[in-house]
């Protein structure tokens, strides 16, 4: 006999109710998320379960759940449908007889075996079936069964989020994959963070780093911070706005693709490649952060929260466009932007909405191209679509925004640190609309988000080498 409830409610089968051959059963699809779950919460982070690399290689040749993964679901079954609330485990033995691997499907099937009226505890025979029928575990179980009847609503329990911030990484290296490390003036490296950003970015394959600065300070830092400054070149300037100007000079004449910033104000940098008309593009400059957020499922561009303090209209319409020809760049094909403000409808008394209507006729004009756009639309409506749905809002960018245009600096930057400091994202960031990538990064940024913008740069210039004419390098 299989028991079955109603999905809204749990009910138990008491000691009375149990008959002998009784039985139960439970289907579940094991997948990865399932794997890193199970290792979240036990704490067993054993590479065979989720290095795919090192599991090749063993026995069992592939990363494979946990065997208690498995006696997990015998709990489940055992304490949620026979018998169900109020069940006391005893005693359970198990056997593994083969591996469970990511995309098996299970049968969990419980039987009972005997019943004892004195001590009221049931013995059950355990057994777990994969999708071809194969036995992977078995045993048997023996618990304490209810004796009062219970029938409660089902409990929901809190979805698990994973987020693997390495994985994510992983998945942004990739983009780079088969692309030539690009030579890239590092401008003023002169503490850990930034020298050793840039040295990580080559060791990856990202770039050939050209160091400017004073070389005696550069090999200090490097010795201090344990840093392998390898045959890096050094060219040595005697302060910050020294190393901009030759940065910058590099640029204009061609001898490096992309430049970085060290240890210097945004300002300062941006200030000399203003000043050398051959890193013109005709475009206005613009910055786009690139974020990895555990709660949205794909990465998220946010501009411009670094450069442009007030924007015109005309200066969104660059700020849009230098995003939207980057996030093809980085495989979008047609990239969704939300054009962001504080309400979803077109208000007077606040500017932005009448930026953000304008932007999206002059997109249907054909002023902005390669994207959809869409505003104004408040945050929740950009991210959600329940929210959206809600507040009756038909549209082809709510909930699935690829890119956020904010209305200026002061909003996006407090968007941009409220994803990192208070989601967990994991950002990077890049300056577009001159001849060359600017890879910015903040004093803050730890070694993966260093790297990470390396390989925006990376990206851009080897779209700028394919196609000279591309406007954002």
């Amino acid at each position: 006999m299989n028991f079955s409830l109603q999905p809204d409610l749990i009910e138990n089968v008491t000691f009375d109710e149990i008959a002998l051959g009784q039985s139960a059963r439970l289907l579940r699809t094991l997948t990865l998320a399932d794997i890193q779950a199970f290792a979240a919460v036990s704490g067993d982070t054993n590479p065979s379960h989720l290095n795919s690399d090192y599991a090749n290689n063993t026995l069992l040749q592939g990363v494979v759940a946990h065997g208690m993964w498995g006696g997990a679901l015998i709990s489940a079954l055992l304490g949620t449908q026979f018998p169900g609330p109020g069940t006391i485990y005893q005693e359970q033995v198990l056997h593994f007889a083969k591996p469970v691997r990511v995309g098996d499907t299970l049968t969990v099937m419980v039987k009972v075996v005997s019943k004892n009226d004195l001590s009221k505890s049931v013995e059950l025979d355990c057994e777990v079936l994969n999708q071809k029928g194969v036995r992977v575990l078995y045993g048997t179980a023996r618990v304490l069964a209810p004796t009062q009847k219970v029938r409660l609503p089902r409990v929901t329990i809190p979805q698990i989020q994973l987020y693997d911030p390495q994985a994510r990484f992983n998945e942004l290296l990739a983009l780079g994959k088969g692309l030539p490390a690009v030579r890239c003036a590092v401008v003023h490296p002169c503490d850990a963070g930034s020298l050793s950003g840039a040295m990580d970015s080559a060791r990856y394959g990202l770039i050939v780093p050209v160091l400017i600065g004073p070389e005696l300070r550069i090999r200090r830092v490097a010795e201090e911070a344990g840093i392998d400054l390898g045959d890096a070149q050094i060219i040595t300037v005697e302060h910050s706005h020294a190393a901009a100007d030759l940065g910058a000079a590099m640029a204009a004449r061609g001898e490096v693709e992309a430049i970085m910033k060290g240890a210097l104000h945004t300002d300062e940098l941006i200030k000399a490649v203003l000043a050398r008309p051959e890193l013109r593009t005709g475009r206005r400059m613009s910055h786009v952060f690139r974020f990895d957020i555990p709660l949205y499922a794909k990465p998220l561009l946010i501009t411009d929260a670094a450069l442009n303090i007030r924007p015109t209209l005309a200066e969104k319409m660059d700020i849009i466009q230098n995003a939207i020809d980057f996030a093809r760049v980085m495989g979008v094909a047609v990239p969704k932007v939300a054009i962001l403000s504080a309400v979803e409808t077109v208000n007077a008394n606040i500017p932005s909405t009448l930026d953000a209507a304008a932007l999206c006729k002059m997109a249907d004009r054909g002023q902005i191209t390669g994207g959809v756009l869409d505003g104004p639309l408040a945050f929740d409506n950009a991210i959600s679509a329940d929210a959206a749905k809600i507040k009756n809002i038909d549209s082809p960018v709510a909930g699935q925004a690829d890119i956020m245009a904010v209305p200026d600096l002061e909003s996006g930057n407090m968007l941009a640190k409220q994803l990192e400091y208070l989601a967990g994202a994991s950002g990077s960031g890049l300056v577009l609309g001159a001849r060359v990538p600017i890879a910015l990064t903040s004093r803050a940024d730890g070694p993966m988000n260093r790297v990470a913008s390396a390989l925006l740069a990376q990206l851009a210039a080897g779209s700028a080498r394919r196609n000279s004419s591309n406007p954002i390098t």
